[in-house]
């Protein structure tokens, strides 16, 4: 519900409004049929100086105050009063606060001034234009819910998709027709070809900005990446392909949060395509199927990609072709869920929102038990009875900057038997969401320590922290721009 146009807005540091002040005296001037010479006369005070005051421009001295009062014969308090003494004024103080904030500023508009001569329709689209510019600019940056709001919506439809996108499977496969890759991995010479079929010639540089991963100037068509050193962790080709991914599957920019990471999601998911070809990856599949044999870290070697994105792919597959219903997590050593996907009914913890990413996976889980194995690094797999049924699951653990994450792929029970470690013998059970289960300490242990114990909490920052503004979030447009311009004059 939008404030009432007859309420004047609060000065941010407790104050006086000025621009109601301003409206009020010049109501109380015209009502009192005087023009701002004869108020000048009457005070004192040249019309130039009361003009300012009734325009908001200039806060008065109470002397000067006491005898405006005084020539319009009201006391001080009706010039001070918050209300707006009109709704057409109401609606003119409105204007001019929505025209001193930030936001409006940064557009480089004009000031539009709310006097007599702007018509009333044009002041009334005005303000609902203003309105609703707020209102969007304050739900993209007074808190994360835009995002989580997003990722649930993106989640959905994923799930009902089975993670696979016959489009971009499409996309990704008249591209690789086009560059005549007919066997195998893609080479980094394949995507060189690709980038100059497309158009787009490649330049690796040193002074790329932080906040960004690549940066495309589309009038020369250069693309420039960062100079990735070795392990790093990251495969400097499904950059050049996720950013190749945008163009080709037609991407405009973003109109908002959705928008960003369903962006995000295809073209990591072109990229994908790209490195692991569907027709060679549901082959290799199908024939590790046959054996029961299969197996994440195979589908990795087969491919020459991180064991992350041979999951991701593997979600995107195996469903669809095989009909076998999967969930992925990754997950921080402390236990924190950071992605998460799911299309066979296991009951990952969340928010009041339905927000999975942020939350605790429950210590019984494979990814979490990985890390107190005797060598978490070796082949884990596991069986897990909860309360939505058994899964059997095969984890990883990568190690990065942030610390060590595992990386779990899991099915239902009836589906292990198509698995290598399908009949391993490590189980155990989760009642989750029961605190009973591992999110309620021992009752000896609480006894012992309950009232004698006060940790120092590690508060991380993105917790608190705003969504990041702007088209492209947490980039800075001027630190892009002014490296394109470095590199046009160079």
């Amino acid at each position: 519900m939008s404030a009432s146009p007859l309420a004047a807005a609060p000065s941010p540091d407790g104050q006086v409004d000025l621009v109601t002040l301003g409206q009020r005296l010049r109501h109380l001037r015209r009502a009192k049929g005087m023009t701002l010479d004869q108020l000048s006369a009457a005070v004192g005070r040249a019309p130039s100086q009361l003009s300012l005051i009734e325009n908001g421009k200039r806060e008065p001295k109470l002397s000067v105050l006491q005898a405006i009062a005084a020539a319009l014969g009201v006391g001080v308090q009706d010039l001070l009063r918050p209300e707006a003494p009109s709704r057409r004024a109401g609606l003119e103080i409105e204007l001019a606060h929505f025209q001193r904030q930030g936001g409006y500023a940064a557009l480089g508009l004009p000031v539009v001034r709310g006097g007599r001569r702007l018509p009333a329709d044009a002041l009334e689209s005005l303000i609902g234009l203003h309105r609703e510019l707020t209102r969007l600019l304050t739900e993209q940056s007074a808190t994360p819910e835009v995002a989580r709001r997003a990722n649930q919506q993106l989640r959905a439809d994923m799930r009902r998709r089975d993670n696979y996108f016959p489009e971009i499977e499409q996309a990704a496969a008249r591209v690789l027709e086009s560059v005549r890759h007919t066997t195998g991995p893609l080479s980094q010479r394949g995507i060189l070809d690709i980038a100059e079929q497309l158009g787009f010639s490649l330049s690796y540089v040193s002074d790329l900005p932080g906040s960004t991963r690549s940066i495309t100037d589309l009038r020369n068509r250069r693309i420039y990446l960062p100079q990735v050193a070795s392990g790093k962790g990251h495969d400097p080709r499904a950059v050049v392909l996720q950013t190749l991914g945008h163009f080709v599957l037609g991407h405009p920019e973003p109109a908002d949060f959705g928008d960003f990471l369903r962006q995000r999601v295809e073209a990591n998911y072109f990229a994908a395509a790209l490195l692991m070809p569907e027709k060679f990856a549901v082959d290799f599949l199908a024939a590790a199927k046959a054996d029961k044999a299969l197996a994440i870290d195979d589908f990795r070697d087969a491919f020459g990609v991180s064991y992350e994105t041979a999951a991701h792919r593997f979600t995107n597959l195996v469903t669809h072709h095989f009909g076998i219903p999967v969930h992925f997590t990754r997950v921080h050593e402390s236990g924190t869920i950071y992605k998460a996907y799911e299309n066979d009914n296991v009951r990952f913890p969340s928010d009041v929102t339905g927000a999975i990413e942020g939350q605790h996976a429950c210590r019984k889980w494979a990814s979490r038990t990985i890390f107190q194995a005797e060598d978490p690094y070796s082949s884990f797999y596991q069986f897990t009875d909860t309360v939505s049924g058994t899964y059997w699951c095969t984890v990883h653990i990568e190690s990065t900057r942030s610390g060590e994450f595992s990386v779990t792929v899991g099915t239902p029970y009836e589906h292990a038997r198509w698995f290598r470690g399908g009949d391993t013998t490590r189980r155990t059970v989760s009642t989750c969401p029961d605190p009973q289960c591992c999110r309620r300490p021992p009752a000896e242990l609480v006894a012992r320590w309950a009232g004698h114990a006060w940790p120092s909490a590690r508060v991380h920052a993105h917790l608190l922290a705003a969504l990041p503004p702007g088209t492209f979030p947490g980039v800075d447009a001027q630190d892009v721009y002014e490296f394109l311009q470095r590199r046009s004059v160079s």
